[in-house]
């Protein structure tokens, strides 16, 4: 019997169903499966969407005008860039950020937020290996076979801490606000199926 070493990102709630076929290194997740995590994210995301994310951070008196703005940002108000801009002559953004991966769904017009990452170098950052490119690549061959269509971008954030330091408790908070599916963090929260191929 083969041990598996993966983190716990299937399917586990006994309230959804789904078909695994254990035999096969391929799980299949039917459309109603996708479609039914997809709705759990939204229904948590679509809240915050809708300015409630003010709701969800409250300010402190002390808070600078600068460190409010960053609280207050709409990652849809980004530029949405394909996912493989990286490969275009010149870099579109330099410098350091947070971005944003987003599926637009095509079959229920809302945005999901997968990844919240932060680098130093924007026009780097994506160029090499990168365990979230796997993941995105699984999550769109899975949903292209239950006949979903994706429309995939990534949205750098310009406006954001030189400081490695403070750079990454802004990112840290906007995962915990967002809870995107496919970092480490919050994978467990949604058991994220399109990991699991992955060591």
């Amino acid at each position: 019997m083969v041990k598996y070493e993966r983190q716990h990102d299937l399917f586990s709630n006994n309230d959804i169903d789904y078909s695994i076929d254990v035999t096969s290194e391929d799980r299949y997740l039917d459309k109603k499966i996708i479609e039914e995590w997809q709705r759990k994210i939204i229904t948590h995301q679509s809240k915050i969407f809708m300015k409630d994310y003010q709701e969800l951070n409250q300010f402190s008196l002390f808070e600078s005008h600068s460190e409010k703005s960053r609280e207050q940002f709409n990652p849809l108000e980004l530029t949405p860039l394909p996912l493989s801009f990286w490969r275009w002559p010149k870099p579109t953004h330099r410098g350091p950020a947070l971005y944003f991966v987003i599926d637009k769904t095509i079959n229920s017009e809302e945005n999901i937020i997968l990844y919240i990452g932060e680098t130093f170098s924007a026009g780097k950052r994506w160029k090499g290996n990168h365990d979230c490119k796997s993941y995105l690549a699984n999550y769109n061959e899975r949903l292209q076979k239950a006949g979903l269509t994706t429309k995939l971008s990534i949205r750098f954030w310009l406006d954001v801490p030189m400081e490695t330091k403070k750079r990454r408790k802004l990112e840290q908070k906007q995962i915990q606000t967002w809870l995107p599916p496919f970092n480490k963090e919050t994978r467990e929260i949604w058991s994220t199926p399109f990991t699991s191929q992955i060591n």
